[in-house]
């Protein structure tokens, strides 16, 4: 059976999407934005070094946390790096295209582990692990797939 997490991640990125294309204040304000905002947000995967805290105490499973977590500080440290130079769109763009496949790697990552050996994710059942799944990661993968959309677009707000 697949667990709750993927589901819910599903559910809240579709719903955030959803709401992105439906109310016009939100989408305008989603494109005119500073994109340095949105690529902040993603400084959030630095989370990938509690990650390997938590493997190195036997609190999560090799897969998830040592690949994932190393995936997620490898995206986050690009992050960083782009805030200095987000006139560069094509590093942008592949920054994106990179981070979106990482979380969707980490989040198959996640849903196999648990099915495989049912509890080697009960961190992400209890706080602070538990914000993952119920808002960072769709939010991460919504401002992936707005900054991509925003990229082909001509929009000023991202060259700023």
């Amino acid at each position: 059976m697949v667990p709750w997490y993927p589901k819910a991640i599903l559910s809240i990125a579709a719903a955030l999407g959803l709401a992105l294309a439906i109310v016009r204040p939100l989408r305008e304000w989603a494109f005119r934005v500073d994109i340095r905002r949105l690529i902040a947000f993603h400084l959030t995967r630095f989370v990938g070094i509690y990650f390997l805290y938590l493997y190195s105490r036997h609190e999560l499973p090799y897969d998830f946390a040592v690949r994932g977590g190393i995936g997620d500080i490898i995206v986050a440290t690009i992050a960083l790096a782009l805030l200095f130079a987000v006139r560069f769109r094509p590093a942008i763009v592949a920054w994106n295209l990179l981070g979106l496949a990482d979380i969707v790697a980490v989040v198959v990552t996640a849903a196999r582990s648990e099915m495989a050996v049912p509890g080697s994710m009960h961190q992400l059942d209890q706080f602070p692990l538990i914000l993952l799944p119920t808002f960072v990661v769709p939010v991460i993968i919504v401002t992936h797939v707005l900054m991509l959309l925003r990229s082909v677009r001509d929009v000023p707000a991202f060259r700023q």
